[in-house]
């Protein structure tokens, strides 16, 4: 018997690259059809609250606001000592950030939670991610919470790197990687049978996308955005990296940490239960 479940995932080439071989049913599917839901983070994140799809990344972060889901070992998307960076048309520090208005890809992104535990609660307007440098080179913000290939990307948009969440997540955690992206599955509408086997295919398709990376990133380039092919491979292979095929234990202590660090200072309430597929 084959099912048909709904897959959400990002129109970006990191995500675009881990489902090449899904997509394309270059490897065997585990009775699966999938329905691709392809949408902005911050839009899967909000769908997660009502369990619109069987599986769906969302941000680390949006663990905080979802109950009955299953987090799966595979599709992670973890920094290591990188991760998302604050920039600014003009070469300045942060002394001042308080007095400015921060441009977030959204409030329930990991992003806007590591930039919360680390600075404190900012004045901040929500963009696509996509559109945040140009918002702060047009004056629109002060300063830009960049994500993706904007981290690579934003010296040629005349834009500064004043703050590296991911260096500064890496001496307060301890050397873990950073905690950015993750796939979940809802228990609503799978049993974790299906649930693990969903999780293998999903690390298949990784896998056979490593193995076949010039044409698994040809596939992920119609999601660059314009983005020169060198950066979209500079990019897909900083976030397509060990802890994306299987987040392991120190991928699992990353998760806990950002959630016992947002509790201490009080930017969440209460604890986040973690359910893992293993």
């Amino acid at each position: 018997m084959v099912d048909e479940i709904r897959v959400g995932h990002t129109p970006d080439a990191d995500d675009a690259f881990m489902f090449y071989a899904i997509e394309n049913e270059l490897i065997p599917m585990n009775n699966f059809r999938i329905v691709h839901h392809v949408e902005d983070i911050e839009k899967l994140n909000k769908r997660a609250l009502d369990h619109e799809l069987e599986i769906t990344a969302i941000s680390a972060h949006a663990l905080a606001y979802l109950s009955n889901y299953t987090i799966l070992m595979s599709g992670g998307s973890f920094g290591i000592n990188y991760g998302p960076i604050i920039v600014s048309k003009e070469k300045n520090s942060l002394d001042n950030v308080s007095n400015g208005v921060i441009g977030i890809p959204g409030y329930m992104t990991s992003a806007y939670l590591l930039m919360t535990i680390s600075l404190g609660k900012q004045k901040c307007k929500e963009f696509l991610f996509s559109d945040i440098p140009d918002a702060v080179f047009n004056n629109l913000v002060d300063y830009g919470l960049i994500i993706h290939e904007s981290q690579i990307t934003y010296e040629s948009q005349e834009l500064h790197k004043l703050f590296d969440l991911g260096q500064w997540w890496n001496k307060t955690s301890g050397g873990l990687p950073v905690p950015l992206g993750i796939n979940v599955a809802s228990n609503n509408l799978m049993n974790i049978s299906r649930i693990r086997d969903f999780d293998e295919l999903l690390k298949n398709s990784i896998q056979y996308s490593l193995d076949h990376l010039e044409e698994a990133i040809e596939f992920a380039s119609k999601y660059g955005r314009g983005t020169q092919r060198s950066v979209l491979t500079e990019f897909v292979k900083m976030y397509v990296n060990e802890f994306t095929l299987d987040m392991r234990e120190q991928g699992k202590s990353s998760i806990s940490k950002l959630f016992e660090l947002a509790h201490e200072k009080g930017i969440i309430e209460k604890n986040v239960p973690l359910k893992y597929s293993r």
